[in-house]
């Protein structure tokens, strides 16, 4: 994390912001990207150096946003299609299609909201909030309203830690693991839940 620092320290501070925003955004299609933790060393530079916290938070919050929608759409338009036939059929039957819209129609609006605090998770849910047609305002207010509590926060941790990079360094690594746990929790119960409805209801 040190050279990365250093690294970010060399560059224009409009080049910083563009490397926090686009991380921030690309996750949303490549989850292996650290953004919080991008965004968090983004409110560190903030409270060690000359960044405006402020600008380091809207734009990571409206970048993430803007590529969770764009998966978004992309997912409601190509979605179904592409479920319906090749290898899409392999990985969600119709019958569990069926299933994961009643769960979204159910529960879809505190399962997004709560999913955004969760890497990794956060990237799969707008996909299926597409592919089984949730409408629009069902998912963009809790994605908005949640990214925005979890950017503005892992900015304020940073700026409040701005004077020590090893202390910001242990808080991050205890969040990733919890969160890490969590989403591994979600993502086998997830599996689990694939596994055991693959037999149709008529067969």
């Amino acid at each position: 994390m040190d050279q990365f620092i250093t690294w970010m320290n060399g560059l224009p501070n409009l080049a910083i912001y563009l490397v926090l925003w686009i991380g921030a955004a690309v996750e949303n299609v490549v989850p292996a990207i650290p953004a919080d933790s991008f965004v968090a060393l983004g409110g560190f530079l903030a409270g060690a150096g000359d960044l405006d916290a402020r600008w380091v938070a809207l734009g990571a919050w409206g970048a993430n946003v803007s590529g969770a929608l764009i998966v978004y759409r992309l997912s409601h338009v190509h979605g179904p299609p592409f479920f319906r036939s090749g290898l899409g059929r392999y990985l969600l039957k119709p019958h569990q299609m069926e299933r994961m819209a009643g769960f979204y129609e159910r529960w879809g609006t505190p399962a997004i909201f709560l999913s955004r605090f969760v890497p990794g998770v956060r990237a799969i849910v707008p996909v299926f909030a597409g592919a089984t047609h949730q409408r629009w305002p069902r998912v963009v207010f809790p994605l908005a309203i949640a990214s925005a509590i979890w950017y503005g926060g892992l900015v304020q941790i940073g700026v409040v830690l701005g004077h020590n990079l090893d202390l910001l360094e242990a808080v991050l690594s205890g969040l990733n693991r919890w969160l890490g746990l969590i989403g591994l929790v979600v993502l086998v119960g997830a599996a689990t839940w694939w596994v055991r409805t693959r037999r149709s209801p008529h067969e």
